[in-house]
């Protein structure tokens, strides 16, 4: 199908920090989803926590790899039926959790805190992090070496004070501007994708029950007709024939909002859904209502559970401890993180250490990041 002409055209993009010559049968946006796939931070993210701690809690929870899966094949649904750029959707999806630390988002809550005498942490700004600079595998530069439109997609949310310092890839955060429709449809699949998800692994885990999940307007509608359709169905399949029933009515949703929202604004290029003055990729006020619904019962009843936050506080605790034994002896870490963590001088060598430091703790995975704790503070410290 050809691309509308809103959509990204790889012949338009703004192209590479560091110029390569075009690959003789991979387009440019392919190219960036290759590198990122086989990238070690993407690898790592099978071993990072979602919303339970990895290894700890069972092997059938999703970790950050298997939701940056199932965010991809969202947006590539929805940018299918749009005319959009399927492969830079899929890139941006793929590597929009690169930065993200062990023990899920306690994990940079205690991070960030940790950073603030040096400009805190921000796990996606981390992720663009990553993709520019931390991975290593060419020769000729550092990072990754992705397309413009792709580093776009990735950073997601930035400050004032990061957006100046990020050049053009920043401005847009300064003048008030959109990112393209791929960048603006993974934001909204990220949502869909971990609200549904987290449905099936709160069930799993006994921490939500299918009563309580009921009363809430979009899983409710869906449960109460499979039940009635197919009386006869087993807890796991009844669970799973609603979850996958609500995910195709929010993305078709998603999908006919965004086509009237791109009508009304006739834009003619990429630039003019950047000019268009709101996000042109939107869920109907109804869907947005009920999404939200939906968002408000997974923080109070999952997210916020007693059970999940103990764990998730003692995480905080060891990620801590572990960020500032690296601080004291940063020799501790290996030599390449050691090396950055050192070699800095003048008025700058603190920033330094302690990006290094937060750096090195961020890749980590969650078993490691608990067996250097172990390592470093105590060995028989448990999650």
């Amino acid at each position: 199908m050809p691309l509308a002409p809103w959509a990204a055209h790889e012949e338009h993009s703004r192209g590479r920090c560091h110029p390569q010559p075009p690959h003789p049968y991979r387009g440019e946006f392919q190219r960036d989803r290759d590198r990122i796939i086989h990238s070690t931070a993407f690898r790592r993210l099978v071993y990072k926590t979602q919303v339970f701690i990895n290894h700890e809690e069972g092997d059938l929870y999703r970790t950050r790899l298997t939701h940056s899966l199932e965010v991809a094949q969202v947006v590539r649904t929805a940018a299918r039926a749009l005319a959009l750029n399927e492969q830079l959707a899929e890139a941006i999806a793929l590597a929009h959790d690169l930065g993200h630390t062990p023990f899920g988002h306690a994990g940079q809550d205690a991070l960030n805190a940790c950073m603030q005498p040096w400009g805190g942490f921000e796990h996606n700004l981390q992720s663009l992090r990553v993709v520019d600079e931390l991975e290593r595998k060419y020769a000729a530069f550092p990072g990754l070496n992705l397309c413009w439109e792709t580093r776009e997609g990735i950073l997601k949310h930035c400050s004032r004070r990061d957006a100046l310092q990020l050049g053009s890839l920043g401005r847009r955060f300064l003048e008030r501007r959109q990112p393209g429709l791929e960048a603006q449809l993974v934001n909204l699949c990220d949502e869909i994708a971990y609200n549904h998800h987290d449905i099936d692994d709160g069930l799993r885990s006994g921490l939500i029950a299918e009563r309580e999940l009921a009363e809430v307007g979009l899983f409710g509608e869906h449960y109460d007709a499979v039940c009635a359709i197919f009386p006869g169905l087993s807890g796991r399949v009844r669970i799973h024939e609603t979850v996958r029933r609500m995910i195709d009515t929010v993305v078709g949703d998603l999908v006919v909002t965004t086509r009237e929202r791109v009508a009304g604004s006739a834009p003619d290029s990429i630039d003019a859904v950047r000019e268009a003055g709101r996000p042109l990729a939107a869920f109907s006020p109804a869907m947005a209502a009920r999404h939200q619904e939906l968002k408000r019962f997974l923080r109070e009843r999952l997210y916020y559970h007693p059970q999940v936050r103990e764990r998730t506080e003692r995480a905080q605790c060891m990620l801590t401890a572990v960020f500032e034994r690296f601080m004291e002896a940063p020799d501790l870490m290996p030599a390449e993180h050691a090396a950055r963590a050192i070699g800095a001088t003048g008025e700058a060598a603190d920033v330094s250490r302690a990006r290094a430091v937060a750096d090195y703790v961020a890749g980590m995975t969650d078993r490691y990041a608990l067996s250097t704790y172990r390592r470093l503070v105590d060995p028989r410290a448990e999650l």
